[in-house]
């Protein structure tokens, strides 16, 4: 079990936060891991409180959090090379999560200093903001005494694992809305040491606990709305990409050519 500080801060702000949700499609994982470095670097020199939250989907990829281990991935090293899976390991809470198309990642950029809140009274409202999201959809939500995270009848439906750098959060949420059974095959997503009895040792999605799947730009949409709200924003603005993020791109191609000349 996590414990968390819920002491609260000295000069907290007393406005509202705003918030920019930037939808951006699929996105490499690591240019996406790069960007939001850079967004936690630019939070850091800022004093307005301002909130990005970055929302996209990541091709086929493992990645393993501070709970997890190369043990809880059940795929040899041959097996995830024929599926052409590779592993990152990642220096945020939580366990293995396997990532691909249909899973919408949830990145929020918050400098919780500005507002009061300690990390477990954050994590609290991002969890909120799955729920209020997933439950109009009518499909049985759990929650686990101790961890953060949704489960559904048939495995976890979202994982969360955030990184805190300076009282600045990276990483977030992993919602599955519509993701193949098979991308999930051999990834305990629910640790033995973590689980509760009876828990499915798998991940879930919307499409396996619904008829009525919502495409993935909808249940982005819903996020961004349910966020906006736990999160007390004022103002919620709707982009497409973000504007640094060519800039990320083109200096990993940079790095890409230099290795190679």
């Amino acid at each position: 079990m996590e414990i968390f500080d819920f002491e609260p801060f000295e000069n907290v702000r007393q406005t509202p936060p705003q918030i920019d949700f930037h939808y951006m499609g699929i996105v490499d994982f690591d240019l996406c891991v790069a960007l939001q470095k850079r967004l936690v670097y630019e939070s850091g020199g800022r004093d307005d409180g301002h909130i990005a939250c970055l929302l996209c989907e990541h091709p086929p990829l493992i990645s393993i959090g501070r709970a997890g281990s190369r043990r809880h991935i059940r795929l040899t090293t041959q097996e995830m090379r024929r599926r052409k899976l590779e592993m990152r390991w990642i220096g945020r809470g939580g366990a293995c999560v396997a990532h691909t198309p249909g899973q919408l990642a949830v990145y929020p950029i918050v400098p919780l200093k500005a507002f009061g809140w300690s990390v477990g009274q954050y994590l609290q409202r991002l969890q909120d903001g799955l729920l209020d999201t997933v439950r109009p959809y009518e499909v049985p939500i759990y929650k686990r005494p101790g961890r953060f995270g949704l489960w559904g009848r048939s495995g976890m439906l979202a994982a969360i694992g955030v990184a805190v750098q300076n009282w600045i959060t990276s990483h977030g949420a992993f919602l599955n809305v519509a993701c193949s059974p098979l991308t999930q095959v051999g990834v305990e997503a629910n640790p033995a040491e973590l689980a509760c009895p009876g828990d499915p040792p798998t991940m879930s999605s919307l499409l396996e606990e619904t008829e009525a799947c919502p495409t993935i730009r909808e249940v982005a949409r819903n996020v961004a709305n349910n966020l906006a709200q736990r999160f007390g924003a004022d103002q919620a603005n709707w982009h497409s990409s973000h504007p640094l993020f060519p800039e990320i791109v083109k200096q990993a191609r940079d790095r890409t050519r230099q290795a190679a000349s």
